[in-house]
């Protein structure tokens, strides 16, 4: 059933901030500086909660979704900091031409959480993000692979055991949306879990994306458990181990989550 985070915006406000803070902004750290000089933009910024660790280090920053009702909320958040020109929320599409001419190569890091695997064309997205980075810019990307237990995002099901149930989202499409209906999910639920399943994306497609687009792998690291099921499941994070994460078959079933930071 659908988790406290996925109806109240507080919450997950909050979570986006916690999350940030213990995991998102070290790990980018961990090959890039982060100061009062740095610029981030980050792609499906929701709440804008993922984005005030890098202000209260003074970074400059945008954030960007295609939904309205969220960049209202982050303006509400975030009022303090967007009042002082610090960051700005944007709803509008990055392929719009006045986007590109506006923020072309003006970032120091772009970040994308949990985002890539809505986005259709993966391969010519990450390419085309490659535009908005500055010199010795980098990208970040944490995304919960496709085979993994819950890769189909199935936890916001409005179904008891639909969102407890692992793994079904690998069924294709056709009984995956039969097996949907059969346990009385709503329509609108059921168009939105398929969207997940069109957009799908595993660690090695990740990786082939990343070199196709010539870039490259700064840092990475997998994980057995997502730190966020810390909210969503009380589980404690838990890095995968080295040698499962070396083996490309194995490692698709049993890690939940892999952070990564790439770069020219």
């Amino acid at each position: 059933m659908a988790l406290i985070q996925h109806k109240n915006a507080q919450v997950r406000f909050d979570q986006q901030v916690e999350n940030s803070e213990n995991y998102v902004l070290p790990f980018i750290e961990a090959t890039h500086s982060i100061n009062a000089a740095t610029t981030v933009f980050e792609v499906g910024c929701a709440e804008g909660g993922v984005l005030k660790p890098f202000l209260n280090r003074g970074c400059n920053c945008v954030g960007v979704d295609l939904a309205n009702e969220r960049i209202d909320l982050a303006n509400t958040f975030l009022a303090d900091y967007v009042r002082q020109n610090q960051v700005t929320f944007i709803c509008q599409n990055i392929y719009d031409e006045t986007f590109l001419n506006q923020y072309k190569g003006k970032f120091d890091i772009i970040i994308l959480k949990d985002v890539i695997e809505h986005v259709p064309n993966q391969s010519d997205f990450i390419s085309y993000l490659k535009n908005f980075l500055a010199p010795r810019g980098q990208i970040f990307f944490g995304f919960p692979p496709w085979y993994m237990p819950f890769g189909g995002h199935q936890q916001v099901c409005e179904k008891k055991l639909t969102s407890k149930l692992p793994y079904y989202h690998i069924m294709p499409r056709s009984l995956y949306k039969h097996f949907l209906k059969a346990f009385g999910e709503s329509e609108g639920m059921i168009e939105s879990l398929l969207e997940v399943w069109d957009t799908s994306i595993t660690i090695g497609q990740f990786e082939r994306y990343i070199k196709e687009a010539g870039l490259t792998i700064k840092h990475k690291q997998h994980y057995l458990i997502n730190p966020i099921y810390k909210y969503k499941f009380g589980l404690k994070p838990r890095k995968q181990l080295g040698l499962i994460g070396s083996i490309p078959y194995l490692r698709n079933f049993v890690t939940t989550c892999v952070y990564y930071t790439v770069g020219l």
